[in-house]
C-alpha cells in the first residue's frame, strides 16, 4: 500500500423502515469508522447491493412490502451470498429466531439495540467472514476446486473458481443453490457407504467436469471436489470472467502460455491472421492494449498472477 494510501473502510448495509433505528446505528456505526449504506426495505437493499457489496448486512425481520427473512433468502442467492446478515428485531419466540437463521443469517438481535453490544457482533461476524474468504481464496489459488453441501445437496459454499465453475450447472430454489438432482442421488449412494466414485457433471456450454466426494468437516459440511480436464476449465473460467467467445477464451488461455500466433494458430486451426484479429476483440473487452497486459489479466482472472 502506498504510504499516503487509506485503508478501505468496512461497509455495513443497515435496513430498516424505521427512522429512528437508522439515525442510531448511523451515527454510532459512522463514529465507529465504518462507512454504512441505507436501506429503508428489503427491496431497495437488493437493488443496492446489485451495485456495491458490503462486508455486512443489519437487516429488520419486519418490514412492509417483502419482510426480513424473505430479503435474507433473496440476498443469499445474490452477489452478495456470503456476506454475513444480523437480524434485527423485537420477534423473539422461538420460531422467529429459528426462522431468521433458516434464512441465512448468522446473528439475531432483539430490539432495543445496544450500540456496544451490536458494533462487538459486528466486528467479530466481519472477522469470522474475512478468515472464511481468506481461506476459500487460499484454497482457490492453489486450485483446489471445492465445494461445501450438506447432505441434501443444498450448497453451503465454494471456493470461487469452483463457484464460476459449477453455477450455471445448480438448480435455484427458493432455500438457495442444489446440485442437480442425478448429483444428489449420487451423494446420498456416497454417503451411504457407495464405492466412492465420481459423479460426471454436465455444465451447459462448459468443459467436463466430475464431483467426488472428500469426506465430512465440521458444521454438517459435506466436502466435495470438482475436477476435470484443467485446459478446458480454465478456458471456461476465461470466458465466463471476461465475457468471450470460445474461441476468444482458447486463443486468450495460449497467450497466458506465452504462445506466439502462429502457434496458437497450429494449435487451434486457425491462421495467423485470424488469430491476431481475435486478439484485437480480446484487448476490447479486457480494456487493455498489449499482448503482456491481457496475458497479466488472464493469469489473474485464473489465480496464477
Amino acid at each position: 500500500m502506498a504510504p499516503d494510501a487509506k485503508p478501505r473502510r468496512d461497509v455495513v448495509l443497515v435496513v430498516d423502515d424505521s427512522p429512528q433505528t437508522l439515525r442510531l446505528l448511523t451515527d454510532a456505526i459512522d463514529e465507529a469508522g465504518a462507512m454504512v449504506l441505507v436501506a429503508l426495505g428489503g427491496e431497495e437493499a437488493l437493488e443496492l447491493v446489485e451495485q456495491i457489496t458490503p462486508d455486512v448486512v443489519l437487516l429488520d425481520a419486519v418490514m412492509p412490502g417483502i419482510d426480513g427473512f424473505e430479503t435474507c433468502r433473496r440476498l443469499k442467492k445474490s452477489r452478495a451470498a456470503d456476506v454475513p446478515v444480523i437480524f434485527m428485531t423485537g420477534l423473539t419466540e422461538p420460531e422467529h429466531i429459528v426462522e431468521g437463521f433458516a434464512a441465512g443469517g448468522v446473528d439475531y438481535v432483539t430490539k432495543p439495540i445496544v450500540i456496544d453490544a451490536m458494533l462487538a457482533r459486528i466486528r467479530a461476524h466481519l472477522a469470522n467472514a474475512r478468515a472464511a474468504r481468506s481461506a476459500r481464496d487460499a484454497l482457490d489459488t492453489t486450485g483446489r476446486h471445492l465445494l461445501a453441501v450438506e447432505d441434501g445437496g443444498r450448497v453451503l459454499w465454494t471456493t470461487p473458481q469452483a463457484g464460476r465453475l459449477i453455477g450455471a450447472s445448480l438448480e435455484e430454489t427458493a432455500d438457495g443453490s442444489l446440485l442437480p438432482e442425478p448429483a444428489r442421488r449420487w451423494l446420498a449412494a456416497s454417503l451411504a457407504g457407495g464405492d466412492g466414485g465420481g459423479f460426471e457433471l454436465a455444465v451447459p456450454d462448459g468443459p467436463k467436469l466430475a464431483l467426488s466426494l472428500v469426506g465430512r468437516v465440521g458444521g454438517g459440511e459435506v466436502l466435495l471436489r470438482l475436477s476435470g480436464d484443467d485446459g478446458d476449465g480454465r478456458i471456461f473460467l476465461l470466458k465466463e470472467r471476461f465475457q468471450l467467445t470460445n474461441r476468444e477464451a482458447e486463443v486468450l488461455f495460449w497467450i497466458s502460455h506465452g504462445k506466439a500466433n502462429r502457434d496458437i494458430g497450429e494449435i487451434l486451426g486457425l491462421s495467423p491472421r485470424t488469430v491476431n484479429k481475435h486478439l484485437e476483440v480480446i484487448y476490447q473487452k479486457l480494456g487493455v492494449e498489449s499482448r503482456s497486459a491481457a496475458a497479466v489479466a488472464a493469469l489473474r482472472a485464473l489465480g496464477d498472477g
